[in-house]
């Protein structure tokens, strides 16, 4: 027993004695090396204190990127300086905490305890004494330190010593057996409490202000940061401290108050501050900032690579030790210890791993979003309109010639390829690849760049790259798509960031054990590898063509669906809505039918990689057979196959990192090319303005400008003197007068001429209001301070107080999209009383009254303007736009007028006497007299509850969702596939089956084992003990030894290796047919079901909604969530052959694994409520980032203005924040399910190897049980997470599917032809209108006729229900079932005919028009009815001439922006009209459709619209009497009545 001890001797080591450190066989430290182990520890130390204390200079000069970014560490230098106090010996005057007292005890108490024991067992002293001097150095650096918080020193010099004790004692030959239990506790037992310790100390500074983080274990609140900034080690450890928000999400549904806010380093108010302060392009930036989570994750992830390759080894040498002659058990439990410490590091550093990788990710994709949005705030607007002849200016894009400048507004261009790194994370599918910048870059290499094996097999291709070319400045479609894609793909590319390392370096190891076991033989299989990958450069090439044309396709459709939902309701007014699903059915055909193309070619990419991982075992084991005539027994074959596996493994993910980052570097050139566009150019200091107390002052000296980035002039030789008082701007439609506007607040290019504007707050108010949805208040506000009186004194101004009574919540009341809930007036007031409210000194309103009635209008000019010594305007400078002259010249102190090509002339006022006559008949009212009716839109009970909140479903997904996908995919598919998935098991089956068969054959006594889980977990394996009873398949095995003729063999493995590679290939290729059938059908009945739903819908549903259903979750739809559920039914067929397999082995086993499954399951049930309601709050979280962000491009004249940029990027940054805080907590629950799955799938392992080495089985069934259950573990595991993936994938499913089920427009009778017809009546009786079941009507009880072919005026003060009457007549609207009352025309109930068919011929004329890009042709005629020369001509009576402004020049190919922005207001209009005219309906409806319109123009207009429309019933609502001058037939609407109807007297 002597021999076995361990001597106090030995802790003087003879180091040239230790020959063998470890003794594999015996599972044992060599016994001359054990001082040397024990002296582990004491290196560790003394490692630790020279490189805290030796290097500690150096690492105060070390680089940016290596320090922490964002941290409390200014908190910290603050309050060590509050410590220090002026006295230099501060680390004498920090205080004693419990932890620091608790753990100076515990450290110091280790080595007496120690010294004690090595006295008591003298024996035993090198285990005993191994603490004593890492203690005691631990003990000094806690006395000299005092830390507050977790001292890593300590604890990694602490956990060293833990280590090793319990290594020695485990595995020091005879230790365990011969050593009493006492001195063995005595001896491993010291250094634990300080470990506990150390665990249980937190992480941050406690003297630092807590009161604003959440505490752990505690009720979650979003009044709170999370939790994770004071939490211990082994709270970070284990993820615990998100047991209270498991606990409220297993109770009911997680709501937005019961998230944490984000910890503060991932807080984007100050990462966004830090970030600005970083110099370089955006990738240098981006590297700086997260440089130290990078390397601490590659670090950990070379860890978790080295454990994993362990894991077979360690399996190998425990099964050898139950193989050998005689077993040793006891080995056997150090290799089952070993693999299970592997497993417990691996899955901590797993968990380590996705908290670094989250905080890269989280945080990079954070300052890029607040950056891009900061660079949006200041670049210059170009998205103003422009002609497109002119090619814009000063946009270089070629990203080799971008030159770095010192400026912060620039930026250099990175020209590495690793501009990110790689993938997609979570359940958001993988982004795919920018083919155009793919491609572009592929092609700017040489062959040998692409890929060094192609220089091989190819010859070197050299393609000059492309010349620089010019790209048109971001619009604003790529500005979104560089919030939503681009951030992302550079973003989530830190979720593998240390595959670039990992990956090559697990290649390479791969290489050298493949040539271990099969010598050069490996060589062939190599090179069939190497010429596999030759053939997918070339098939990816292929792909990235195909790519670039689905994308170039996809972009078109994003485009139409873009356009038909935001002109949904004027599309229905004109029954064009079928042939826009045409248009975008058409276009969604051809990007499936690419997207399947594609995916036919990545699936060939798939086949060709799986082809080559079974070719190569067949190269390589017919060189090892036939060529080298060595036997290939099973303890060659089959580690040679996992190594096989593993090397092609790794091959295949060469390519796709390849791409990765090649995508990820072209994402990260076009941000860098958009953050080096030009900012809006700002005045320089001495031309900046006046001083602040002086008056206000423009002045503009022989200036001309243009649309930014475009050379041609929209302003000639402008000279003006602006000074407080009212200066009103006129001229033609078309002029310029808003582009004068433009050129005071800088939006303009400046080209000459001198332009001086004082540097301040400018009140603007846009020709298209610009609305934010949110309440009324609030937008009037516009970010500056309630001040209730002259909040007060604006609404009775500008005539909003009658208005407001009429909304319960008063101003209060909360509006929809860009205020859709208001009337046009509503609108126009509430635009115009944000600029009245501020306290801007200059204020720039284009048009604020066009929309509004006489009345009103005059009200709200005598009220701003009548007394210029008013509170409200007093010294203000207000250059005001109008048509409406005759109300505002009274007012102004001189008149501009914009005429010619953009020249500007002063206007003598007695000039201006305005010859135009308002609508007499309308009584002259009082402000008070008005009372405005709900709204034209929605009424006002639909303001105050206008959009309905985003249906967020609790629980699960239904299983009708799962059923309805199925059924969508077509069942036929799906049984086929299911066929080809269990054909591709048996061929599996029979492929491991026959190699162990081929090596049993040559009758050698090695025993054989497999340590791939495949082949053990397949029921057929256990075969070998059953089939000798009877049925035995080696009966149809070849009948030669392979010893004898190995050509046999290597046939029937071949065919075998085939049959998979058919299988899987027919699997695959069925699979993308389903995908292609399902997104097809899900997309045809969603988009035909949202064409066709009520109105009402369209009221209560914001666009942003829509488009978020129609492309982010039709995107997951048309992605690889049939591959998702393949892979679900996959996983369930393992678990159940490991199942399978484990019962045949013994029942204990099965006991076990059913107990484990259960825990398995409970964990996950325990999961799942919460991940899916977090989930789902980050989708919903999502739509406010992207919708504000978009309302930001549309207003960002207004906000620059208002000077409130800002307000706005605070506000984004809160947004950000509350989008992120999902996200973050969100993968705080994976992280938490990851790491108890881990730690069970450690302990089932090592619980069913221990079973299994103490029930005496053989080796070949240990190994064969201990592969299974590594199967079922995984298998469990997997399907476990598979089905949470799954179910977070089908909530875009869901989210589909919802639109299939919406209400729709009643279908009625198919109408006579030509109906309604010339000459018919329209007769309404007792018809009262709702919008919605339980509002307040906004008609009441309206009975009246119109005789056919009138020609009649709707007249009434604003929001008195006129634009409700007009769409009444469209059938949007049908007469409240109570009323009993109808709609006639022609004696025909539109209730009961088909839609469509009504509005094909009536036309609606809106008083803002809805135009598409394209030209004007497709604008005046959509469905292509009329030819050429009947819109030529239409065109020149409209626009043409003095009509479409001066120098106009319309032509049926002058193109048209998305929405009309390169044409005027009031040039829209007239196209709306040229389709009125075009049309000639028997029923034309005009709805202000002049407003924007200067009289002469719209004299000629009306004049026209006489002319063609004399047939026609035209129904007119107007202000102006010159559109209705005409009429013969009166209608006045006033509160939702009919005051008056009936013929109108011409002489009155």
């Amino acid at each position: 027993m002597a021999s076995s001890r361990l001597e106090f001797s030995q802790w003087r080591p003879c180091y040239s004695c230790c020959q063998e450190f470890w003794v594999p066989s015996a599972g044992t430290f060599g016994p001359q090396c054990l001082g040397l182990v024990g002296q582990i520890p004491i290196f560790t130390a003394l490692l630790v204190v020279v490189l805290r204390y030796g290097l500690a200079p150096l690492w105060h000069r070390r680089p940016i990127w290596l320090r922490k970014f964002a941290a409390e560490e200014d908190d910290l230098a603050s309050l060590r300086d509050e410590e220090a106090g002026g006295n230099a010996n501060t680390r004498a005057s920090r205080p004693w905490t419990a932890w620091t007292l608790a753990l100076l005890i515990s450290t110091g108490s280790a080595p007496i305890l120690a010294g004690i024991t090595a006295i008591l067992w003298p024996e035993y002293s090198l285990l005993s004494l191994i603490p004593v001097i890492p203690c005691l150095i631990s003990a000094i650096l806690v006395l000299v330190e005092r830390p507050r918080t977790l001292p890593v020193a300590v604890l990694l010099i602490n956990s060293v010593v833990c280590l090793v004790q319990t290594a020695v004692a485990a595995a020091a030959p005879g230790m365990v057996s011969s050593m009493p239990k006492l001195a063995l506790a005595c001896s491993t037992l010291p250094v634990l409490p300080s470990l506990v310790i150390l665990l249980n100390m937190p992480l941050r500074d406690p003297l630092l202000d807590s009161t604003d983080i959440g505490v752990p274990f505690t009720e979650p609140s979003s009044r709170v940061r999370s939790p994770e900034d004071i939490i211990t080690l082994w709270q970070w450890m284990t993820v615990s401290w998100m047991e209270p928000l498991m606990q409220v999400g297993n109770m009911r549904q997680l709501n937005d108050r019961d998230v944490w806010c984000l910890p503060y380093e991932f807080q984007h108010s100050r990462l966004h501050e830090r970030f600005r302060e970083l110099r370089g392009s955006v990738f240098v930036r981006i590297l700086k900032a997260n440089g130290l989570d990078l390397l601490i994750t590659t670090c950990l992830g070379l860890l978790d690579m080295f454990g994993r390759l362990a894991e077979p080894i360690l399996l190998q040498q425990l099964l050898g030790a139950l193989t050998r002659e005689p077993a040793r058990p006891k080995t056997a439990f150090v290799y089952a210890g070993l693999t299970l410490l592997t497993r417990v590091v691996r899955g901590q550093a797993g968990v380590f791993i996705l908290w670094f990788q989250r905080r890269e990710y989280e945080r990079s994709r954070g300052e890029m979003i607040t950056m891009i949005y900061e660079k949006t705030l200041r670049r210059k607007a170009f998205t103003f309109p422009r002609n497109r002849d002119d090619a814009p200016e000063g946009i270089t894009v070629d990203p080799a010639q971008q030159s770095d400048s010192s400026s912060e507004n620039s930026y250099e261009t990175p020209i590495s390829p690793l501009s990110g790194t790689s993938t997609l994370a979570g359940t958001q599918p993988d982004a795919e690849p920018d083919a155009d910048g793919i491609l572009e870059e592929i092609n700017k290499l040489p062959a040998s760049k692409i890929s060094w094996i192609t220089s091989l097999f190819q010859r070197k291709n050299r393609v000059m790259p492309p010349s620089p070319k010019r790209e048109s400045p971001a619009h604003t479609g790529k500005i979104l798509n560089l919030m939503r894609n681009d951030v992302y793909e550079v973003a989530q590319r830190f979720w593998e960031v240390e595959k670039i390392f990992t990956t090559p370096l697990r290649l390479f190891l791969s290489i050298g054990l493949v040539w271990w076991i099969l010598g050069r033989s490996s060589l062939y299989g190599v090179a069939v590898v190497l010429i596999g990958m030759a053939i997918n450069v070339k098939t990816m090439r292929l792909f990235v063509s195909i790519e670039q044309e689905r994308r170039s396709i996809t972009d078109d459709k994003l485009s139409q669906i873009s356009q038909f939902i935001e002109a949904i309701r004027h599309l229905r007014w004109y029954a064009w809505q079928d042939h826009w699903l045409e248009r975008i059915m058409t276009a969604r055909a051809a990007e499936l039918n690419k997207r399947f193309r594609g995916n036919i070619v990545l699936k060939a990419f798939t086949l060709v990689n799986v082809l080559t991982g079974y070719m190569f075992p067949i190269a390589g084991f017919l060189a090892y057979t036939a060529i080298s005539g060595r036997p290939l027994t099973v303890d060659v074959a089959y580690p040679a196959l996992n190594m096989f596996t593993l090397l092609q493994t790794s091959l295949r993910e060469l390519p796709d990192l390849f791409i990765t980052l090649m995508n990820a570097s072209v994402a990260m050139g076009r941000i860098e090319r958009f953050m080096s566009e030009p900012d809006k150019e700002e005045p320089p200091e001495d031309l900046r303005g006046i001083a602040p107390d002086a008056k206000p002052r423009i002045e503009i000296d022989q200036a001309s400008f243009s649309w930014p980035g475009v050379t041609k002039k929209v302003l000639r030789d402008v000279s003006l003197v602006c000074e407080p008082g009212l200066t009103l701007v006129c001229g033609r439609v078309g002029a310029g007068k808003s582009a004068l506007l433009q050129a005071v607040l800088g939006e303009l290019d400046l080209k000459g001429g001198t332009k001086t504007v004082p540097r301040e707050m400018i009140g603007y108010c846009a020709q298209t209001p610009w609305l934010e949805s949110m309440s009324i208040r609030d937008n009037i506000l516009f970010c500056a301070p309630y001040e209730k009186a002259r909040f007060d004194a604006v609404i009775e101004a500008c005539c909003l107080k009658p208005d407001l009574e009429k909304f319960r919540a008063k101003d209060l009341a909360t509006i929809g999209e860009n205020g859709v809930g208001l009337s046009g007036g509503q609108r126009a007031r509430v635009a115009l009383a944000r600029a009245v409210y501020s306290r801007a000194r200059i204020l720039l309103l284009d048009d604020p009254i066009a929309a509004l009635d006489h009345g009103t209008a005059t009200h709200v000019m005598k009220n701003l303007f009548s007394n210029s010594s008013s509170s409200l305007m007093d010294g203000r400078l207000v250059i005001f736009v109008t048509h409406r002259r005759d109300i505002a010249t009274r007012y102004a102190s001189q008149v501009l007028e914009v005429f010619g090509h953009g020249q500007v002339r002063v206007l003598p006022k007695a000039e201006l006497e305005s010859h135009e006559e308002e609508l007499e008949h309308l009584p002259v009212t009082t402000p008070g007299d008005s009372r405005p009716a709900p709204s034209d839109e929605s009424g006002a009970d639909a303001v105050e509850h206008f959009m309905e909140e985003e249906l967020r479903p609790h629980g699960g997904v239904l299983l009708s969702v799962y059923w309805r996908y199925v059924r969508s995919g077509g069942l036929s598919w799906w049984v086929a596939t299911a066929v080809f998935f269990a054909l591709f098991r048996l061929a599996n089956v029979a492929y491991f089956w026959f190699l162990k068969e081929w090596g049993e054959r040559y009758n050698t006594d090695s025993i054989p084992f497999d340590i791939n889980q495949q082949v053990l977990s397949s029921p057929i394996a256990g075969m070998e003990h059953v089939n000798r009873s009877g049925f035995n398949l080696g009966d149809y095995l070849p009948g030669i030894s392979p010893a004898d003729d190995v050509r046999p063999w290597l046939w029937w493995f071949s065919a075998i290796s085939l049959v998979q590679v058919l299988a899987q290939a027919l699997s695959d290729f069925t699979t993308v047919y389903i995908i292609y059938q399902a997104g097809k059908n899900l997309f045809t009945q969603a988009i035909r079901h949202l064409s066709n739903a009520t109105f009402r819908f369209y009221d209560v549903t914001p666009v942003g909604r829509l488009m978020n259903r129609l492309t982010s979750d039709m995107g997951v739809v048309d992605g690889q969530i049939a591959n998702q559920l393949m892979q679900l039914v996959w996983e369930a067929m393992s678990w159940g052959s490991a199942m399978v397999v484990i019962a045949m082995a013994t029942p204990v086993f099965l006991v076990m694994s059913i107990a484990m499954t259960i825990v398995f399951v409970m964990i996950f049930k325990y999961f799942l409520p919460a991940s899916q309601s977090l989930r789902r709050l980050e989708t919903v979280s999502l739509t406010p980032l992207m919708s504000n962000f978009g309302a930001l491009v549309e207003g960002l004249t207004t906000v620059r203005a208002f000077r409130a940029s800002a307000h706005f990027q605070q506000r984004l940054i809160a947004t950000t924040d509350t989008f992120q805080r999902m996200d973050h907590i969100y993968w705080s629950l994976q992280a938490w399910l990851q790491y108890r799955f881990d730690m069970l799938s450690a302990l089932t392992t090592f619980l069913l190897a221990v079973t299994a080495v103490m029930s005496g089985l053989s080796g070949g069934t240990v190994g064969f049980v201990l592969a299974a259950a590594s199967n079922f573990v995984q298998s469990t595991h997997n399907l476990c997470r598979k089905y949470g993936e799954l179910q977070m994938q089908f909530v875009s499913v869901e989210r589909v599917v919802e639109l299939q089920d919406l209400e729709q427009e009643p279908e009625g009778e198919k109408p006579a032809a030509g109906w309604p017809h010339y000459g018919d009546d329209i007769i309404l009786d007792h018809v009262t209108l709702r919008y919605a079941p339980g509002l307040d009507p906004v008609l009441q009880d309206v009975s009246l006729r119109i005789p056919g072919g009138a020609n009649v005026a709707v007249t009434g003060r604003t929001g008195s229900g006129k634009s409700t009457f007009a769409l009444s007549l469209l059938g949007t609207l049908h007469p409240d079932p109570d009323s009993g009352g109808t709609i006639r025309i022609g004696g025909v109930n539109i209730a009961e005919v088909d839609k469509n068919e009504l509005r094909r011929n009536i036309t609606f004329v809106a008083q803002d028009p809805v135009l598409f890009p394209g030209t004007l042709r497709n604008n005046l005629d959509p469905l292509n009815k009329y030819d050429d020369k009947d819109c030529a001509d239409v065109l020149e009576r409209v626009l043409g001439g003095e009509s479409g402004g001066s120098g106009s020049g319309f032509t049926l190919d002058s193109p048209v922006d998305a929405g009309g922005k390169n044409l005027s207001q009031g040039q829209r209009q007239l196209v709306g009209l040229g389709r009125a005219i075009l049309r000639r309906s028997p029923v034309v409806i005009l709805d202000e459709a002049t407003a924007s319109i200067d009289s002469a123009t719209a004299g000629s207009i009306q004049k026209l619209l006489r002319e063609e429309l004399r047939h026609s019933t035209v129904i007119t609502i107007a202000h102006r009497k010159e559109a209705v001058k005409q009429a013969d037939f009166e209608i006045v609407l006033d509160q939702g009545k009919v005051v008056r109807a009936g013929p109108l007297d011409l002489a009155e």
